[in-house]
Protein backbone atom coordinates (compact mmCIF):
# COMPACT_ATOMS: atom_id res chain seq x y z
CA UNK A 1 0.00 0.00 0.00
CA UNK A 2 0.91 3.72 -0.67
CA UNK A 3 0.05 6.64 1.94
CA UNK A 4 -0.28 9.76 0.43
CA UNK A 5 -0.71 11.69 3.20
CA UNK A 6 1.33 11.46 6.56
CA UNK A 7 3.19 13.37 9.06
CA UNK A 8 6.10 11.25 9.70
CA UNK A 9 9.39 13.43 9.26
CA UNK A 10 10.54 14.41 12.91
CA UNK A 11 10.78 18.22 13.91
CA UNK A 12 8.69 19.88 11.40
CA UNK A 13 5.38 20.14 12.51
CA UNK A 14 2.60 18.28 15.06
CA UNK A 15 3.99 15.11 13.89
CA UNK A 16 7.08 13.07 14.99
CA UNK A 17 9.11 14.92 16.91
CA UNK A 18 12.06 12.98 17.95
CA UNK A 19 13.63 10.49 15.50
CA UNK A 20 12.58 7.80 17.85
CA UNK A 21 9.37 9.05 16.71
CA UNK A 22 9.41 8.67 13.25
CA UNK A 23 11.08 5.54 13.63
CA UNK A 24 8.42 4.71 15.84
CA UNK A 25 5.99 5.32 12.77
CA UNK A 26 7.73 4.26 9.89
CA UNK A 27 7.58 0.40 11.74
CA UNK A 28 3.75 1.22 12.41
CA UNK A 29 3.10 1.19 9.27
CA UNK A 30 5.08 -1.68 7.43
CA UNK A 31 3.17 -3.60 10.18
CA UNK A 32 -0.19 -1.81 8.54
CA UNK A 33 0.89 -2.88 5.11
CA UNK A 34 2.61 0.23 3.82
CA UNK A 35 5.53 0.05 1.75
CA UNK A 36 5.73 3.62 0.45
CA UNK A 37 4.84 6.67 2.39
CA UNK A 38 4.87 10.50 1.38
CA UNK A 39 5.99 12.89 3.99
CA UNK A 40 3.56 15.69 4.06
CA UNK A 41 4.61 18.49 6.83
CA UNK A 42 2.10 21.66 7.31
CA UNK A 43 3.46 24.33 5.07
CA UNK A 44 1.88 28.06 5.39
CA UNK A 45 -1.07 27.07 8.22
CA UNK A 46 -0.49 29.60 10.08
CA UNK A 47 1.98 28.03 12.67
CA UNK A 48 4.05 26.18 10.80
CA UNK A 49 6.42 27.21 7.71
CA UNK A 50 8.02 24.39 5.73
CA UNK A 51 10.27 25.39 2.08
CA UNK A 52 10.70 22.22 0.04
CA UNK A 53 14.54 22.76 0.45
CA UNK A 54 13.99 21.87 4.45
CA UNK A 55 11.15 19.25 3.81
CA UNK A 56 14.12 17.18 0.95
CA UNK A 57 16.46 17.54 3.50
CA UNK A 58 14.78 15.87 6.19
CA UNK A 59 13.08 13.22 3.62
CA UNK A 60 16.83 11.77 2.94
CA UNK A 61 17.85 12.11 6.66
CA UNK A 62 14.81 9.80 7.85
CA UNK A 63 15.21 7.83 4.58
CA UNK A 64 18.61 6.78 5.49
CA UNK A 65 17.49 6.69 9.28
CA UNK A 66 15.01 3.98 8.13
CA UNK A 67 17.45 2.23 5.82
CA UNK A 68 19.90 1.74 9.12
CA UNK A 69 17.49 0.32 11.31
CA UNK A 70 16.51 -1.94 8.72
CA UNK A 71 12.72 -0.88 8.29
CA UNK A 72 11.28 -1.66 4.39
CA UNK A 73 9.84 1.49 3.66
CA UNK A 74 10.30 4.13 0.88
CA UNK A 75 9.55 8.07 1.73
CA UNK A 76 8.65 10.40 -0.64
CA UNK A 77 8.45 14.10 -0.35
CA UNK A 78 5.83 16.64 -0.47
CA UNK A 79 4.16 18.83 1.57
CA UNK A 80 -0.04 19.78 3.03
CA UNK A 81 -0.08 23.30 1.74
CA UNK A 82 -2.64 25.24 3.59
CA UNK A 83 -4.66 27.02 0.75
CA UNK A 84 -3.36 31.36 0.66
CA UNK A 85 -4.19 32.12 -2.64
CA UNK A 86 -0.89 32.68 -3.87
CA UNK A 87 -0.32 28.75 -5.27
CA UNK A 88 0.10 29.83 -8.81
CA UNK A 89 2.95 32.63 -7.96
CA UNK A 90 4.29 29.90 -5.82
CA UNK A 91 4.53 27.08 -8.24
CA UNK A 92 6.49 29.81 -10.53
CA UNK A 93 8.96 30.51 -8.06
CA UNK A 94 9.19 26.81 -7.30
CA UNK A 95 8.22 27.38 -3.52
CA UNK A 96 5.84 24.47 -3.17
CA UNK A 97 6.75 21.21 -3.26
CA UNK A 98 4.18 18.40 -5.35
CA UNK A 99 3.97 14.90 -4.90
CA UNK A 100 7.55 13.54 -5.19
CA UNK A 101 8.97 16.22 -6.71
CA UNK A 102 6.21 15.16 -9.88
CA UNK A 103 5.02 18.40 -10.74
CA UNK A 104 1.86 16.61 -11.26
CA UNK A 105 0.10 16.77 -7.44
CA UNK A 106 -0.07 18.57 -4.40
CA UNK A 107 -2.08 18.71 -1.11
CA UNK A 108 -3.78 21.61 -1.06
CA UNK A 109 -5.69 22.01 2.70
CA UNK A 110 -8.51 23.69 3.16
CA UNK A 111 -9.15 25.78 6.00
CA UNK A 112 -11.18 24.11 8.72
CA UNK A 113 -14.27 26.18 9.10
CA UNK A 114 -14.97 27.50 5.25
CA UNK A 115 -14.20 27.29 1.76
CA UNK A 116 -12.67 30.26 0.26
CA UNK A 117 -14.96 31.66 -2.15
CA UNK A 118 -12.23 31.60 -4.99
CA UNK A 119 -11.13 27.64 -4.76
CA UNK A 120 -12.95 27.05 -7.65
CA UNK A 121 -10.86 29.60 -10.07
CA UNK A 122 -8.09 28.35 -8.19
CA UNK A 123 -8.47 24.99 -8.85
CA UNK A 124 -8.89 25.94 -12.63
CA UNK A 125 -5.25 27.90 -12.92
CA UNK A 126 -3.85 25.40 -11.19
CA UNK A 127 -4.55 23.34 -13.94
CA UNK A 128 -3.51 25.56 -16.57
CA UNK A 129 0.07 25.41 -15.01
CA UNK A 130 -0.32 21.38 -15.09
CA UNK A 131 -1.05 21.00 -11.63
CA UNK A 132 -3.54 19.06 -9.89
CA UNK A 133 -4.91 19.65 -6.56
CA UNK A 134 -5.77 17.20 -3.80
CA UNK A 135 -8.04 18.63 -0.90
CA UNK A 136 -7.45 16.21 2.13
CA UNK A 137 -10.26 15.60 4.91
CA UNK A 138 -12.76 17.50 3.23
CA UNK A 139 -15.09 15.61 5.59
CA UNK A 140 -13.73 17.26 8.35
CA UNK A 141 -14.50 20.64 6.91
CA UNK A 142 -17.13 22.67 8.61
CA UNK A 143 -19.06 24.17 5.24
CA UNK A 144 -18.31 21.53 2.87
CA UNK A 145 -20.09 18.69 6.09
CA UNK A 146 -23.39 21.36 5.74
CA UNK A 147 -23.48 21.44 2.30
CA UNK A 148 -21.04 18.27 0.56
CA UNK A 149 -22.03 19.90 -3.19
CA UNK A 150 -19.58 22.49 -2.59
CA UNK A 151 -16.82 19.14 -2.82
CA UNK A 152 -19.00 17.94 -5.59
CA UNK A 153 -18.34 21.71 -7.33
CA UNK A 154 -14.30 21.38 -6.94
CA UNK A 155 -13.94 18.29 -8.12
CA UNK A 156 -16.22 18.74 -10.64
CA UNK A 157 -13.50 21.64 -11.46
CA UNK A 158 -10.69 19.17 -11.39
CA UNK A 159 -9.85 18.26 -8.47
CA UNK A 160 -9.66 15.39 -6.52
CA UNK A 161 -10.04 14.40 -2.47
CA UNK A 162 -8.65 11.85 -0.05
CA UNK A 163 -10.64 11.09 2.91
CA UNK A 164 -8.55 10.09 6.12
CA UNK A 165 -8.47 6.43 7.35
CA UNK A 166 -9.82 7.43 10.83
CA UNK A 167 -13.01 8.97 8.93
CA UNK A 168 -13.98 5.86 7.19
CA UNK A 169 -13.97 3.55 10.30
CA UNK A 170 -15.93 5.87 12.65
CA UNK A 171 -13.01 7.00 14.80
CA UNK A 172 -14.40 10.81 14.44
CA UNK A 173 -18.10 10.01 15.07
CA UNK A 174 -21.00 8.85 13.08
CA UNK A 175 -21.70 11.69 11.61
CA UNK A 176 -18.89 12.03 9.87
CA UNK A 177 -18.08 8.64 8.70
CA UNK A 178 -21.84 8.84 7.28
CA UNK A 179 -20.53 12.03 5.03
CA UNK A 180 -17.11 10.00 4.69
CA UNK A 181 -19.56 7.24 2.74
CA UNK A 182 -21.59 9.42 0.89
CA UNK A 183 -18.40 11.09 -0.56
CA UNK A 184 -17.32 7.57 -1.82
CA UNK A 185 -21.27 6.74 -3.12
CA UNK A 186 -20.87 10.23 -5.16
CA UNK A 187 -17.04 9.59 -6.56
CA UNK A 188 -16.33 13.33 -4.87
CA UNK A 189 -13.25 11.18 -2.94
CA UNK A 190 -10.27 9.18 -4.49
CA UNK A 191 -7.79 8.32 -2.16
CA UNK A 192 -7.56 7.41 1.95
CA UNK A 193 -4.67 8.31 3.81
CA UNK A 194 -3.47 7.88 7.34
CA UNK A 195 -3.31 11.48 8.12
CA UNK A 196 -1.06 9.89 10.91
CA UNK A 197 0.76 12.07 13.24
CA UNK A 198 1.78 9.87 16.20
CA UNK A 199 1.03 5.71 16.90
CA UNK A 200 -0.62 6.56 18.99
CA UNK A 201 -4.80 8.84 18.82
CA UNK A 202 -3.26 9.81 15.47
CA UNK A 203 -1.91 6.36 14.14
CA UNK A 204 -1.76 4.45 11.13
CA UNK A 205 -4.70 2.73 10.35
CA UNK A 206 -5.06 2.41 6.33
CA UNK A 207 -5.34 -1.51 6.03
CA UNK A 208 -8.91 -1.45 8.57
CA UNK A 209 -9.74 1.99 6.33
CA UNK A 210 -9.25 -0.33 3.30
CA UNK A 211 -11.12 -3.03 4.78
CA UNK A 212 -14.27 -1.45 5.58
CA UNK A 213 -14.20 -0.09 1.99
CA UNK A 214 -14.50 -3.20 0.70
CA UNK A 215 -16.58 -4.20 2.92
CA UNK A 216 -19.23 -1.54 2.09
CA UNK A 217 -18.65 -0.82 -1.67
CA UNK A 218 -16.65 -3.92 -3.00
CA UNK A 219 -12.87 -4.93 -3.77
CA UNK A 220 -13.29 -2.97 -6.90
CA UNK A 221 -13.05 0.45 -4.67
CA UNK A 222 -9.91 -0.42 -2.93
CA UNK A 223 -8.32 -1.72 -6.07
CA UNK A 224 -9.40 2.06 -7.41
CA UNK A 225 -7.77 3.78 -4.94
CA UNK A 226 -3.98 1.70 -4.32
CA UNK A 227 -4.25 2.58 -8.55
CA UNK A 228 -4.51 6.32 -7.79
CA UNK A 229 -2.38 6.62 -5.24
CA UNK A 230 0.50 4.64 -7.28
CA UNK A 231 -0.02 7.46 -10.05
CA UNK A 232 -0.10 10.47 -7.83
CA UNK A 233 3.50 9.34 -6.54
CA UNK A 234 4.55 8.34 -10.12
CA UNK A 235 3.49 11.39 -11.60
CA UNK A 236 0.92 9.92 -14.15
CA UNK A 237 -2.72 11.09 -15.10
CA UNK A 238 -5.98 9.49 -13.42
CA UNK A 239 -8.93 8.42 -14.94
CA UNK A 240 -11.53 9.06 -13.40
CA UNK A 241 -15.04 7.86 -12.33
CA UNK A 242 -17.32 11.46 -13.54
CA UNK A 243 -18.81 13.10 -10.10
CA UNK A 244 -22.16 12.82 -8.79
CA UNK A 245 -23.90 15.48 -7.48
CA UNK A 246 -25.27 14.94 -4.07
CA UNK A 247 -29.42 14.95 -4.16
CA UNK A 248 -30.78 14.97 -0.48
CA UNK A 249 -33.72 12.32 0.04
CA UNK A 250 -36.53 13.31 1.13
CA UNK A 251 -38.91 11.26 3.46
CA UNK A 252 -42.54 12.00 4.22
CA UNK A 253 -46.11 10.38 4.55
CA UNK A 254 -48.44 10.53 1.50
Amino acid sequence: MIDIHSHILFGLDDGAQTPEDTLSMARQAVSDGIRTIVATPHHKDGTYTNPPERILARCQEVQALVKEQGIDLTILPSMELRVNGSEVEDLKQELILTYNQGQRYILLELPRDHVPRYMESLVFNLQMQGIIPIIPHPERNKEISENINLLYRLVKQGAMAQLTAASVVGKFGKKIQRLSQDMIKHHMVHFIASDAHNTGSRGVILSEAYNELSKRFGADYVDLYCEYAEKVVAGKDCELIPVQKYKKKWFGIF
